[in-house]
């Protein structure tokens, strides 16, 4: 069974940062394109980035681009999100999942979420 451990958020000022990080186990990790999605308060979660199994590709939604980076450690079955220059409406919780791509949209793979990490960005 998969287990997601999200971590690395908390309370921080507009223009701040944060690296959120995300252990994986009970899969072959490396097998899996990895990516974060956010839920913010009375909204649907929503997609922020990706990355390919490799490393060597990576994806964004608009709102962030520039901004995030999403990278990931194959050895230590660790995803990473680095968040500069946060903005208040990046406010939500952040969770990780494998993703699959359809249709230019990315859609999480399994049915499983970890508990999430709350990011709070004060204006």
């Amino acid at each position: 069974q998969v287990q997601l451990v999200e971590s690395g958020g908390g309370l921080v000022q507009a223009g701040g940062s944060l690296r959120l990080s995300c252990a994986a186990s009970g899969r072959t990790f490396s097998r899996y394109s990895m990516g974060w999605f956010r839920q913010a308060p009375g909204k649907e979660r929503e997609f922020v980035a990706a990355i390919d199994w490799s490393g060597g590709s990576t994806y964004y939604a608009e709102s962030v681009k520039g901004r995030f980076t999403i990278s990931r450690d194959n050895v230590k079955n660790t995803v990473y999100l680095q968040m500069n220059s946060l903005k208040p409406e990046d406010t939500a919780v952040y969770y990780c999942n494998a993703v699959v791509s359809m249709r230019s949209t990315w859609y999480p793979k399994w049915n499983y979420w970890g508990q999430g990490t709350q990011v709070t960005v004060s204006s």
